[in-house]
């Protein structure tokens, strides 16, 4: 897991009105190079195969680890006026990012393909701010408009794209090792990219991904329509040098400082005189298993770093969701969390047995990126082994994780009893709302209830009801007993007869 939240698109705070430089030196969209003399190398083949057939090569040596880059920059400033100043693209809306010390400090290779050729770039004069050159350590895509950018991949094997909103959160991976195990955390990096762009909206880019412990080719093809949605369809073909304990597949980080529940109430996780009622890229994580079940956990900012795997045979889709939707529910008008994407996956073809696992890491910074969600199959990851795999990411302010259930739409936590009583701390009250257009129908008397897997002298009082004024939208309310409780979390949902209403909500205890 990533721990210092770079941003590849320079918004927000720090940079103001500085990014407007960017028309400056644009190409316009479509594929040229340049011509400057010693920019290019020599035209070679260049297929999904070749680059299979490479990443084989390269898991069978040694890895050899990189060398920081010499050139690389020292000062945030600098890596801003390198990469936002004014300056040629390396084909179509395609700009570079500099190396930089302690963040980003391994260069990258750069090539640039049309029908099957590809060429190397070889010099960098004139494609940094003010006409400089520099080692490239990762790349982005810009708007049509020149202002922004809406892709980027920069450090080991992180990318991200704006969304519906134009508006960066989250960020994807190529792949995670050992994420949350006792030991270090592995950081394979994607070392060399091949780019081809046809038109400002749609990039193709394949990259090879080398690290410890394995190496491996992704191509990634990414769809961009204004207003709309962002696809990327990813396909890898990995390649193992050595066992891996924890073979994370589609991981996702993002960052959750707090929110309506302030964490269980811990009150390391809301930074003191903070006036903003919620400051998170991402509220929860949801699931799809291949059962058919719809799970939503909410994340927390926990008082120290934890694991959790949640069952996920064959699955459907998974992903870290921003489902609050309110500026008024973040009152930013600077971050602008509301806009924030979530980030759905899904799986293409059948992976198999396995589970989502949820990593949350303590935080006192919304700089900081400390939560993330991957899939690991049960089938130990064993040297000398090829896994081919295929997915679709989205990037989305919608939720693809919403159908016909209902949905979680708020937790809150506070002392059991009622609220004119002294609040006991062996007891807790979870109000968690459900909504959906099918609930409205529904009354107290249409046989709704709510289930829990609790232990039944756990519970102290669970009621279920249509919330007042809001159609399509159900209230449970439950008062439990935490001294004894064995169990560090719970499973809750609406059922009627035998039918399952909503999603399945699992709601971690804090220790």
């Amino acid at each position: 897991m990533t721990m210092t939240r770079t941003p590849p698109l320079l918004t927000r705070r720090q940079a103001g009105t500085l990014v407007a430089s960017l028309t400056t030196g644009l190409l316009q969209p479509g594929f040229a190079f340049a011509a400057s003399s010693g920019r290019w190398g020599p035209p070679r083949p260049f297929s999904w195969e070749l680059l299979v057939e490479r990443a084989r090569r390269v898991a069978g040596r040694a890895y050899v680890a990189p060398k920081p880059s010499a050139h690389a920059v020292d000062s945030w400033d600098d890596f801003v006026r390198l990469s936002y100043g004014a300056a040629d693209a390396v084909t179509g809306t395609v700009r570079l990012f500099p190396t930089r010390r302690g963040v980003a400090p391994y260069a990258v290779g750069i090539h640039v393909v049309r029908d099957g050729v590809a060429r190397k770039l070889l010099g960098t004069h004139g494609l940094f701010g003010g006409g400089r050159s520099a080692d490239p350590a990762g790349w982005r895509v810009l708007a049509p408009d020149g202002m922004t950018d809406w892709m980027a991949f920069l450090g080991a094997s992180y990318f991200r794209c704006s969304g519906t909103s134009n508006r960066y959160g989250l960020s994807a991976r190529g792949v995670s090792v050992d994420t949350g195990l006792p030991g270090p955390e592995e950081f394979p990096a994607f070392t060399e990219f091949w780019i081809e762009q046809d038109n400002a909206d749609h990039v193709l880019v394949h990259a090879l991904l080398d690290g410890p412990s394995l190496a491996g080719a992704y191509a990634i093809d990414t769809w961009r329509h204004e207003g709309k949605d962002m696809v990327q369809d990813v396909r890898c073909a990995l390649f193992l040098r050595r066992d891996v304990q924890r073979l994370g597949i589609a991981p996702q980080t993002s960052m959750f400082l707090y929110d309506q529940t302030r964490a269980d109430g811990m009150p390391h996780a809301h930074p003191i005189g903070d006036w903003r009622p919620q400051v998170h890229d991402s509220g929860g994580l949801a699931i799809h298993t291949g059962a058919g079940e719809h799970i939503w956990r909410p994340l927390h900012n926990p008082s120290k770093a934890r694991m959790h795997a949640l069952r996920a045979d064959h699955p459907q889709g998974f992903g870290l969701m921003q489902r609050d939707r309110r500026f008024d529910q973040y009152e930013d008008d600077q971050l602008f969390y509301d806009l924030r994407p979530s980030l759905w996956v899904k799986p293409q073809g059948d992976w198999g047995t396995g589970s989502v696992m949820l990593y949350e890491m303590a935080s006192i910074s919304e700089t900081v990126d400390n939560i993330g969600a991957f899939w690991v199959a049960d089938e130990p990851a064993r040297a000398g082994q090829r896994r081919d795999l295929a997915y679709q990411l989205t990037w989305t302010s919608a939720d693809p994780s919403i159908d016909t259930n209902a949905h979680c739409r708020n937790v809150l936590i506070g002392p059991a009893g009622p609220s004119d009583t002294p609040p006991d701390p062996a007891t807790r009250k979870y109000v968690i709302d459900f909504e959906a257009p099918g609930l409205a129908g529904l009354d107290a008397d249409s046989g709704v209830r709510a289930l829990t897997d609790l232990p039944a002298q756990a519970v102290m009082d669970l009621r279920s009801h249509p919330l007042y004024g809001h159609a399509g939208r159900w209230r449970v309310v439950l008062d439990m007993r935490l001294a004894g409780l064995a169990q560090k979390e719970f499973r809750l949902f609406l059922q009627r007869g035998a039918q399952a209403l909503s999603e399945t909500v699992v709601i971690t205890l804090e220790p």
